[in-house]
Order: C-alpha cells, then structure tokens, then sequence
C-alpha cells in the first residue's frame, strides 16, 4: 500500500506487478480489492495501480459541498500523475469507477493510453436516479450500515446472493468502511450525470463490457454508449451481474487480455 499526498489529501494506490501499466478504479459499492481474483492474473505481466477513491481506504475524502464525476476523474488524474504513470498506461474502471474513466477519457484523454468501462453507460434513467439520491440520503441518515443491504441487492444477482454469502459478508464489510459523506455524495454525483453529449469525443481505443443480467447498468446502456464512441468494441459478459471481477473474474480476465493483448 502506497499513500501519497496530493492537492485534495491523501490518495491511496496499490501497485503491484511488473510491465504495461494498468490503472483500476473500482466501483461505488465495492473497493479496489475486490480486483484482486484479477490482479493475480495480470500482474504476471502488467503493473497494476489500484486508485482508491475519496472517502475509500486511506484516501481522503473531497472537502465540497458536492462533487461530480468530473472532480473524481480529476482526483484520479492526479493520482496518475503523483504514481509517475505514463502516457500509455491503460485504465479500467467499473461501474463508477467507468464512468469516472469515461469522463478522465474526456477531460484528461492525453494521461493515458487505452480505455475499459465496465458495467456504465451515458447516465442513468429518471428511477435509477431516484435511487442513487435515496441511497445518499440514507447513507446520510443512517450510515453505511443502512445502505449495506440494498447496495448488495443492486449489485449482485438473486442466484449469486444465495451461491455465496461469503462473499456478500466481504462486501458488506468494505461498504460499512467507506466515509459515509463521500459515499452520499458520490451517490449524487451518479444521479445527476449525463455523457450522451460527450462520449463522441473520446478518440481513445475503447472497449466497453457489460454484464447480461446487470440489474444496476443494464446491457443496453453499455451498448448504447458503445456505439457512441467512435470503433469502441462492446463485450457482453454471459450469465453475469454489475461486478464481473467478483462474480467470473476469469472470464473478466480473458475479456481483458484479448483487448490489452490486441
């Protein structure tokens, strides 16, 4: 574990591996090690930076009144840059952590390299706003503790759920660790966004994935912004929910290595 000091506070990145350069920002509800059934393949040949977000692990959460996409990506720009990374590097992200990608392709496209978004989309329909905002306010109100059992009904699929509830039990542990305030406002970050204007601009080689039975970003909006990038590739993840790097982490792997690989 790394912890260096940017202009916002502290950053955390774990770095491991040896060779091309690869940038993973997790998502809202899962932190960077839930990556690590990924990492343990590709470190044989890539470096892995796992950027943790404000209010995630030792990263210190973003002092606003509130904070859009934008500030993350620019939060993850800097990060990059304190970490040394190069222009090629490639970055992953899931579900925030791709739209936070999308939008660092946007506003800091010349930082890095090759670009994955998983589980993401332009933005989300008016009820999957209503439930990021019920979700800030009851974080807000309750704690992590509160949001822990309708996060995990979001992101994981029913049969999942019953096949491993250990897993649900590491889940439910790294959500009730996330700064309540930055987990809100991230909420809110994700209820207001909308890139249906702006994903024709990023030039970068692009693949976006999707997971079949994602509940949270259904397919269709991984393929709607697919098709609204120029040559983006769109992979389709069969029989999986909103976190492939949990639920089929060798199929994730494949996926990726054919695209990093190619």
């Amino acid at each position: 574990m790394t912890v260096l000091e940017i202009e916002t506070g502290a950053v955390q990145v774990d770095t491991s591996g040896a060779g091309p350069e690869l940038v993973i920002i997790h998502s809202l509800l899962t932190g960077p090690e839930a990556f690590d059934g990924v990492v343990g393949s590709l470190e044989n040949d890539h470096t892995v930076h796992r950027v943790y977000l404000p209010g995630f692990g030792a990263s210190t959460p973003l002092i606003r009144g509130s904070v859009s996409i934008t500030d993350l990506a620019d939060f993850v720009a800097t990060a990059m840059g304190a970490v040394g990374c190069s222009p090629l590097t490639s970055v992953l992200g899931n579900g925030l952590g791709a739209f936070v990608a999308l939008k660092l392709a946007i506003e800091h496209g010349e930082s890095f390299g090759s670009l994955i978004a998983s589980n993401c989309g332009a933005g989300f329909s008016s009820e999957r706003r209503v439930a990021f905002t019920n979700m800030s306010h009851l974080a807000m109100s309750g704690g992590m503790a509160a949001v822990a059992d309708v996060a995990l009904k979001r992101i994981f699929p029913a049969q999942f759920q019953a096949a491993h509830p250990a897993a649900l039990g590491e889940r439910r542990l790294v959500l009730e660790m996330i700064d309540p305030g930055a987990f809100s406002a991230a909420c809110l970050a994700l209820a207001t966004l909308d890139l249906s204007e702006q994903l024709s601009e990023i030039s970068k080689q692009t693949m976006i994935i999707a997971g079949e039975i994602d509940q949270t970003t259904p397919p269709e909006m991984g393929r709607a912004a697919a098709s609204s990038i120029p040559d983006a590739q769109f992979e389709l993840i069969a029989e999986c929910g909103h976190c492939p790097q949990i639920e089929q982490p060798e199929a994730l792997v494949r996926v990726l290595r054919g695209f990093l690989d190619g």
